[in-house]
């Protein structure tokens, strides 16, 4: 957790004192004693991996190929390309089942 000096604003660092920790600031005078503990937690959410690929739009216009779906063995399935990682890295291809019953996703 970073604390900020309510006078300048400058990040403030915790020094030790004669008897306690406390707060101090470089550029300006500001010191205040840490009576009790400080803690904060924030979880970041994750994004889910439809939104970053652009969610169920992404799918609309894509080509078929053949392909067997491991979930209920459909030999079609939609596909589109991606480059997940560097240039010299073969590009990833995710599949969608042509199924409508099934509509599994995998990727290649």
């Amino acid at each position: 957790m970073l604390m900020f000096c309510p006078t300048c604003g400058n990040l403030l660092l915790v020094e030790e004192s004669t008897d306690s920790l406390r707060f101090s600031c470089n550029t300006c005078p500001y010191i205040c004693k840490i009576r009790r503990t400080i803690s904060s937690r924030i979880y970041p959410t994750l994004k889910e991996v439809d939104h970053v690929m652009g969610g169920s739009a992404a799918w609309e216009n894509v080509d078929s190929t053949d392909a067997v779906c491991p979930s209920c063995s459909h030999n079609r399935a939609y596909f589109m390309q991606m480059q997940t990682r560097s240039a010299d890295e073969p590009m990833t291809t995710f599949y969608k089942c042509c199924n409508q019953t099934c509509g599994h996703n995998w990727r290649d």
